[in-house]
């Protein structure tokens, strides 16, 4: 007898799949990123190798990925592989941390680099005119009007994914088309039009801080991680793509090339609009490049224009994140009350709404430790879930992706020493948000054994999906 309990429905093809994972990726990193990169490494070619090797590893992980997806086609990503991989005490932590550093902190910053644009038009929408209401120095808790704008942005793209997914991925995808047409005009006619120089690409910068390249380039790696988070966003919502194993490793794959190539155009249209010393220090970098390039007033509309560009990211991570503690919850590895599934909507409403409470929250932290905190905890997972496949290929029956069995294990091997290298230097150098990242861990573990133990529910490899799939 079939079960009436409501349920999510596969309804995503190719399109919307990579649309998710172009627009969870193209957002606050590339708005934000290389103003601080400026000032870390000191010379345009660090700042572009650094973008390079964050695109190699995020290709490489989403290779990794794909054949995770494809074993395993549920809803919730490294929850899921991880749990498979090495039991549900590290597929519970990984699902916690994707609720706080996973997507409620990105959505928070993705939402104050969209109030930092409109302070383009408004001076008192830029992060650092928000008022201090407690705390010092790095550590402090600020509200204004840069909170306010980032929280009703975020309350208006949860009620959106509340009243069902069709209507939240066909705004995604014309959010998606509008961003990467916004950032391909940016480039094509800074070159074309603009007035910049390539004598930019010889200046150097005075480095604002005292730590040695080679370890000051692990660290700047943290923010390009950041910048290039998104590469497995199609995995959280497996269970909602038609024909997963062949919908999941394209949307990964050729969501991360486009964004690469992307990335890297747009940081070298950023030095070549101006000397790597001007840049230093600017959040809202994509801006202060179309000012020089093309003058204050078509600025405006490019600052407008990638304010709506910063839209599609929160929109996109404020569907996928739920999902997660959806699978969670499914298996009693998180409160209940996150499985519910909206009997009209088929949306998980009780998750995405306590995502919603919990990143309006966050939106009072200093945006560069939010930066850093996101970058380092994610990280540490990205690492074991693609560590997890050396277990579990040696599994019978376990379905192979071609580019990962080529010269394996070079693949996961080389995303897993970018990794640890990016670990390594993380906790010599920043021990405070390290401490952070592992607090919420250790939180993560006591709860799980003080309250919520799981009732294993087998994801087994390959699920086979008999509903009928909706257009998207």
């Amino acid at each position: 007898m079939a079960s009436s309990k409501p349920s999510l429905l596969p309804q995503l093809g190719i399109v919307s799949a990579t649309a998710l994972v172009v627009s969870n990726m193209i957002g606050t990193g590339i708005f934000t990123t290389t103003g601080f990169l400026a000032g870390q490494l000191g010379t345009p070619r660090l700042v572009l190798w650094s973008w390079v090797v964050g695109a190699i590893a995020a290709f490489l992980g989403a290779v990794c990925y794909s054949e995770l997806g494809m074993n395993f086609p549920s809803s919730g990503g490294e929850y899921v592989y991880l749990t498979k991989a090495f039991g549900p005490t590290w597929g519970f932590m990984t699902g916690w941390v994707s609720f706080f550093a996973g997507f409620s902190a990105p959505i928070a910053a993705a939402a104050l680099a969209f109030s930092s644009y409109l302070g383009h038009f408004d001076p008192r929408f830029r992060t650092e005119n928000a008022r201090i209401l407690a705390g010092s120095g790095e550590w402090t808790l600020q509200f204004g009007w840069p909170q306010v704008a980032a929280c009703t942005l975020v309350a208006v793209f949860t009620i959106l994914n509340v009243v069902g997914l069709q209507r939240a991925a066909r705004v995604q995808n014309v959010l998606t088309a509008v961003k990467v047409a916004v950032l391909l005009a940016f480039v094509g006619l800074a070159f074309a039009v603009g007035h910049g120089d390539t004598a930019n690409f010889s200046q150097t910068a005075v480095r604002d801080v005292p730590t040695p390249l080679a370890a000051q380039f692990a660290i700047s790696l943290f923010w390009i991680y950041v910048a290039y988070s998104g590469w497995n966003a199609a995995t959280y919502v497996a269970e909602e793509l038609r024909q997963p194993a062949r919908t999941l490793p394209f949307a990964l794959a050729i969501g991360t090339a486009i964004v690469a190539v992307l990335y890297i155009a747009l940081n070298v249209v950023f030095i070549y609009s101006a000397p790597l010393a001007d840049l230093k220090g600017r959040l809202a970098v994509g801006a202060f490049a179309a000012s020089r390039l093309f003058g204050s007033q078509v600025a405006g509309t490019f600052s407008a224009l990638m304010a709506l560009s910063l839209m599609a990211t929160v929109n996109a991570m404020v569907t996928i994140g739920p999902r997660v503690y959806y699978a969670m919850a499914k298996n009693g590895a998180f409160p209940s009350a996150a499985a519910r599934v909206h009997p009209k909507w088929h949306t998980p409403v009780v998750a995405i709404v306590a995502q919603a409470i919990c990143t309006m929250l966050l939106t009072m932290t200093p945006f560069p430790q939010l930066v850093v905190y996101i970058g380092f905890t994610l990280n540490v997972f990205a690492v074991m879930s693609v560590a997890s496949l050396f277990k579990l290929r040696r599994r019978p029956g376990w379905q192979k992706l071609r580019i990962v069995s080529f010269c394996y294990p070079l693949i996961p091997s080389l995303f897993l020493a970018v990794g640890v290298w990016m670990i390594f230097y993380g906790v010599q150098l920043k021990p405070y948000i390290s401490l952070a990242a592992v607090v919420t861990v250790a939180t993560g573990a006591l709860f799980y054994h003080a309250r919520w133990r799981p009732r294993p529910e087998p994801i087994s490899p390959v699920e086979t999906y008999s509903r009928r799939p909706g257009p998207v």
